[in-house]
């Protein structure tokens, strides 16, 4: 297959262009999209055929349900059983934005949208090419992110280069995503609302709303059953073997340095993920940095970035710095986590 890419500004849309998407989704076909978090894969969510080409272009087990995008909250009506009073209080403050919201699914949704499950994830992106293709599309756009399944998910369209070249007909590069990590996957749809996975929306600003809520036991956690979207499989690895280290800053640099001199005594080559702040600590192996620890939205927004380059090094072993789990740390670490393929170093 021939992938064409199209660049759209977001401040200057070309009309034309989101016609050829648009045209594309409605035929049954899939494209690749920019939202604030990270670039998507996305097709007709109403349509199962349409739908089955995201699974066979990512490789994603089928039983990973996906997320409806939306651009108004009249598409939201028609694909849930009700809209629970707490939900919207939620949507007026948080959409759009990088909240996704599970609910008791309606009869239209399809069931290789939910994994066989009798609830539905939903959002509206805060990004307007995402916006314009699924109000132009006229229907919910289900949208995984853009990468092969289990690799890093991409925040740039050169990523979704890499991995869907040839793959799907049309990628849009509408630039680098702002966020960084995929949207906080709220379900509503039992009596007490918690937080399946971490995302642009924290803990702490959703119990603002919600005093109740409570956070899965297993977000950083591998081994769960995937009533969220990311949350079963391997997920956003490297190529290389990863170790996640944990605790003082201090021992983390101090364990990290030892670590590097082991392994390369080994014969290994060695990649570091470090911030701003220790980045200068580290004699040994290469060293990438994915943001200040002062500044975690630096650290959200560049994480996968890292990761991917780390990747194009031929590293053996990747050790990788941790950061507190406060505010949006709690995201940053659950996808450091997975990417470690749980393989944490306690210091």
């Amino acid at each position: 297959m021939e992938t064409e890419i199209i660049k759209i500004d977001q401040k200057y849309i070309n009309m034309r262009l989101i016609d050829k998407a648009v045209k594309l989704l409605k035929d049954g076909d899939i494209v690749s999209f920019p939202t604030e978090t990270v670039y998507g894969l996305g097709a007709n969510g109403l349509n199962s055929d349409a739908v089955k080409k995201i699974y066979k272009a990512k490789g994603r087990p089928s039983d990973n349900p996906l997320i409806l995008h939306i651009s108004n909250k009249n598409q939201l009506k028609t694909l849930v059983r009700e809209i629970p009073e707490v939900a919207e209080i939620l949507i007026k403050r948080f959409w759009p934005g990088p909240l996704t919201i599970i609910f008791k699914k309606g009869r239209i949704v399809p069931d290789i949208i939910t994994g066989g499950l009798d609830t539905v994830a939903v959002r509206m992106p805060n990004h307007p090419i995402a916006l314009e293709l699924i109000t132009q599309s006229e229907f919910p756009i289900a949208a995984p992110s853009a990468n092969t399944s289990g690799k890093p998910s991409p925040t740039k369209a050169n990523h979704v280069i890499q991995d869907m070249m040839g793959k799907i007909p049309l990628i849009i590069d509408g630039g680098s995503t702002e966020v960084g990590l995929e949207s906080t996957v709220l379900d509503l749809s039992t009596n007490i609302p918690r937080i399946l996975r971490p995302g642009g929306v924290t803990l702490e600003e959703l119990r603002d709303i919600i005093p109740s809520i409570v956070q899965d036991e297993n977000i950083i956690n591998i081994d769960v059953q995937p009533k969220s979207p990311g949350q079963k499989y391997k997920h956003y690895a490297p190529e290389a073997e990863m170790l996640l280290f944990t605790g003082d800053i201090d021992r983390i640099v101090e364990k990290i340095n030892l670590q590097a001199e082991e392994s390369i005594l080994q014969g290994k080559r060695i990649g570091i993920i470090a911030t701003e702040e220790t980045k200068d600590r580290y004699n040994k192996g290469v060293v990438l940095v994915s943001g200040s620890r002062n500044k975690p939205n630096t650290v959200a927004s560049n994480i996968f970035t890292v990761i991917r380059e780390i990747d194009k090094m031929n590293i053996d072993l990747i050790l990788a710095e941790g950061i507190d789990i406060d505010n949006i740390g709690m995201a940053i670490m659950n996808r450091l986590t997975k990417a470690a393929d749980g393989k944490i170093v306690h210091v």
